[in-house]
């Protein structure tokens, strides 16, 4: 990146700085209903090599194959909230940290490399943007606080991409660390560190990209999130979180059918992330299976937000030996996560693609991942 930078730019670059793109094991829309979430950081990295500028210009380049025909974009931090495609990501982290912190900023010359696949449901994105949040905060000496980055990176993706997000996959790239998950409850603001142990247990996840790709800007998402608010409306509640699972069926018939599926999903969802993590704390990854598989059923029956291939993936996964397997992500494309024996990770890898391409899908990208650290400087080689 080093080089690349020297071509692209004639100087030097003053750092790297990366963030991981995210897999969220359990809890799905439950960010912005007030539930609970499970994710973690995953060893596939977006990476930004940086050098400060002594005027305001900012220029942006990418060896994204489907940016660099583009070539470097160029602008000024003061025209940064206008950016468009992929260089908003970049551009509109600058926004927000002046605007909020009303600081001035100085321009800069940034080279982003990324091994996260785009659209699939780990977080892109956010990956982007932290990488971004984290170098800019040390070069323009800010001293922003990790919790303070997290709200920052939700306002790039609402303002400026126009995303109506919620800070699931922020909190996941910003605070992740090795072997563990991020345990979110969005009620109370808190992050627990909550140790896998699925590397002692034999274990991985398989990340099952479907190549159905999601746009959450214009997509099906905000009609979902829509929907859930309309649900807390009815029941006369803040967010969801409020209701508790033996609640649920209570409130079908007063309100529009799907709405009360909606309402069914994010509850048992955040039931779910709760089980879920227990089950980790107490050194028993391996019982997590069903409640994923379960979790799957619920976003494809009552959150409809699964598609074919992903259904047919998860079945797949499943019937290869899969303990359990689920749509991660804001859903209506993206991917399937599954966790399996590392034993037998090639072999299911393998009959889950067959097996998708066999019902008439695109055959998927089938790769593990593991619990990485979150958002930070890259240390020197």
């Amino acid at each position: 990146m080093r080089e690349a930078f020297a071509v692209a730019f004639g100087a030097e670059a003053a750092g790297i700085w990366s963030a991981p793109g995210r897999v969220n094991l359990i809890g799905e829309h439950t960010d912005y209903n007030g539930g609970l979430a499970l994710p973690f950081g995953i060893d596939r990295r977006t990476r930004v090599a940086v050098r400060l500028r002594d005027d305001h210009v900012v220029r942006v380049a990418s060896d994204f194959a489907d940016a660099q025909a583009g070539g470097v974009v160029e602008t000024t931090l003061d025209r940064a909230a206008q950016a468009s495609g992929w260089s908003r990501y970049v551009l509109g982290a600058a926004h927000v940290l002046r605007r909020e912190l009303g600081v001035p900023g100085t321009g800069f010359d940034a080279l982003v490399s990324s091994d996260v696949p785009v659209g699939v449901g780990v977080s892109s994105s956010a990956a982007l943007e932290s990488a971004v949040l984290v170098a800019l905060d040390e070069l323009w000496g800010l001293g922003v606080e990790r919790r303070a980055m997290i709200r920052l990176g939700q306002l790039v993706e609402n303002e400026v991409v126009g995303a109506p997000t919620g800070t699931l996959d922020q909190s996941a790239v910003l605070l992740a660390e090795r072997d563990h998950a991020v345990l979110l409850d969005f009620r109370a603001g808190t992050a627990e560190q909550v140790p896998l142990g699925f590397e002692a247990a034999g274990l991985e996840i398989l990340v099952i990209d479907s190549l159905v790709r999601h746009d959450h800007a214009t997509g099906g998402y905000g009609e979902r999130r829509r929907e859930c608010e309309e649900a807390a409306r009815i029941a006369g509640v803040p967010t969801l979180r409020e209701i508790a699972v033996d609640d649920v069926e209570a409130w079908a018939g007063r309100m529009p059918a799907a709405v009360h599926r909606r309402l069914r999903h994010v509850v048992t969802d955040t039931d779910r992330a709760a089980r879920v993590a227990g089950f980790v704390r107490a050194g028993r990854p391996r019982e997590i299976g069903p409640i994923l598989t379960d979790g799957h059923r619920s976003q494809r029956d009552d959150f409809e937000d699964s598609v074919p291939a992903i259904d047919a993936a998860v079945d797949a996964a499943v019937a290869a030996g899969a303990l359990g397997a689920r749509l991660t992500g804001g859903g209506f494309g993206g991917a399937a996560i599954a966790l399996v024996d590392v034993a037998a990770s090639p072999r299911i890898q393998r009959e889950v693609a067959d097996a998708v391409e066999a019902a008439g899908h695109a055959r998927p990208v089938v790769f593990a991942v593991h619990a990485s650290q979150g958002a930070r400087r890259d240390p020197e080689a």
